[in-house]
């Protein structure tokens, strides 16, 4: 029967082969990532999951994909250093793939064949058992915090599993959360300031 560990990515840093059956015996949930999409911010949330369950035999994989609003156009160079200064990622990254249409990666294909539904916008995750079968679908605006995430992967984890540490997780996401909200701000500004400069062309037109 197929599961996750048959597939193979490539590392976005090196470009060597990652294959999921290196992560056998782990909890994984892959998300297909983005770096200037509106849910960007998930990657703080992501990282505090990784650093969080990563000794209870967990691991986040992000995919990078420029599919969605060609929202991931960089290069591997230029995704590294992103996921690096911005967000502080630690946990695998794998090389830019297509996960919708002719051109899928044969994960993906396997992920959305049979019927079922393709990859909708980015940050869509997965959350694969230890033996690679698929444990649950998630759609991108489902926060990774949010707690049927959490429980899925508690679950994965160890049946009955109790979380005993301190909730980084909710930290993460208020932070991200104020991310979010100054991109948006700043976004209001630019528009204003837009605005702002045609009604002074405007102006001068009209004095002259």
């Amino acid at each position: 029967m197929t599961s996750a560990h048959d597939f193979t990515l490539q590392d976005l840093t090196t470009g060597a082969e990652l294959p999921l059956s290196s992560f056998k015996d782990q909890v994984v949930l892959l998300v297909n990532v983005a770096s200037a999409c509106g849910l960007t911010p998930q990657y703080a949330v992501l990282e505090a999951l990784q650093r969080h369950y990563m000794e209870v035999g967990f691991v986040v994989v992000g995919v990078p994909c420029n599919q969605f609003g060609a929202q991931e156009p960089g290069s591997s160079e230029e995704i590294r250093q992103f996921c690096s200064t911005t967000y502080d990622v630690t946990f695998p990254i794998a090389a830019k793939i297509e996960v919708n249409g002719p051109g899928a990666h044969p994960l993906y294909k396997w992920l959305t064949d049979d019927g079922k539904k393709p990859i909708t916008w980015n940050f869509e995750k997965f959350l694969f058992n230890k033996d690679g079968s698929l444990a649950a679908r998630f759609a991108p605006k489902v926060a990774p915090d949010d707690q049927q995430v959490l429980d899925a992967i508690e679950q994965a984890i160890t049946p009955g599993y109790v979380d005993p540490g301190p909730d980084a997780v909710d930290e993460a996401q208020d932070a991200a959360d104020a991310d979010a909200a100054a991109a948006a701000a700043a976004a209001d500004d630019a528009d204003d300031a837009d605005g702002d400069a045609d009604v002074d062309a405007d102006g001068g037109a009209d004095k002259s």
